[in-house]
């Protein structure tokens, strides 16, 4: 790679997510709209039903973004991601309607998160593997928040991808993926089993599971009861802090893929840190 100071890097790094989280607000709205049609198409085929005159949404490449109210195509100047939203006040330039403050939020949050991990591993690999991590959390987040699903089709290329890199030993080695994978996995399957046998409901999706071996895969058995812990302490003060703003109703699902989504990333970054401040407190170093 050139040799450019690392600030260069973290700054290139930065306006690649801000780029890449313009594509992600497409990921996070279209994919759940385009799930959501096939899965009706099956299910009328399977019922050996009349098939409906039904479109299939946009997909995720080919179709030009457009305003979701109006269907109006933008232009290059409102796509400019983050500042094309400031430059339109927050609204479509042909309908004049609101724009969700999802779409600069998700672009700010990549462009900080990239620069954050470029930051952590300078121009490596390493690098470009934590960006496809933190990329792909940003949107199950995001249709998590919004729909309460997590994809199949992004988070076991997540599993499988942190496998594969365990074969060159990148972040742990192959052993300590697979374990990682399976307990993953399977604690969060038991207390879904569990919950369910004690209270007759379901406490949690099946996309928590695979989002949690996903996240085993890439960094090891060691960092899942930290990143459960952290996760469980994120969705406690948030989901207290909106039930007492009365911004959430007590007793109403709240998904928590984003809560496992933030810690996994959180300990993918500082790990290491975060475990000899705890030996440091607790007396163990």
């Amino acid at each position: 790679m050139p040799d450019l100071p690392l600030s260069v890097w973290i700054a290139l790094a930065a306006v690649l997510g801000l780029l890449v989280g313009s594509f992600l607000n497409v990921v996070i709205l279209r994919v759940p709209e385009r799930m959501a049609a096939e899965w009706r198409r099956e299910a009328r085929d399977i019922l050996e039903l009349e098939a409906a005159d039904e479109t299939l949404p946009p997909g995720i490449v080919r179709e030009p973004s457009h305003c979701p109210h109006c269907k109006h195509p933008l232009s290059a100047a409102d796509n400019i991601p983050l500042f094309g939203w400031l430059l339109l006040g927050g609204r479509c330039r042909y309908c004049k309607v609101r724009i969700s403050i999802q779409y600069p939020l998700v672009e700010l949050l990549s462009g900080m998160l990239s620069a954050v991990m470029v930051w952590k591993f300078g121009p490596t690999w390493p690098a470009l593997a934590g960006l496809i991590l933190t990329w792909t959390l940003i949107a199950l987040s995001g249709i998590d928040f919004r729909t309460q699903l997590l994809p199949d089709q992004l988070t076991l290329p997540l599993l499988w991808l942190g496998l594969l890199l365990a074969l060159k030993a990148m972040f742990i080695a192959t052993p300590a993926a697979i374990v990682g994978a399976a307990i993953g996995y399977l604690s969060l399957w038991s207390v879904y089993w569990l919950f369910k046998l004690l209270t007759g409901k379901e406490g949690m999706g099946h996309g928590d599971f695979k989002l949690l071996a996903a996240l085993g895969a890439w960094m090891g058995p060691m960092a899942l009861l930290p990143i459960v812990l952290i996760s469980s302490l994120i969705g406690a003060i948030v989901g207290g802090s909106l039930i007492a703003l009365r911004r959430h109703e007590s007793g109403v699902p709240m998904p928590f893929g984003p809560f496992i989504a933030m810690a996994g990333w959180v300990w993918f970054v500082a790990g290491d840190s975060l475990l000899h401040i705890y030996l440091r407190l607790t007396g163990l170093r």
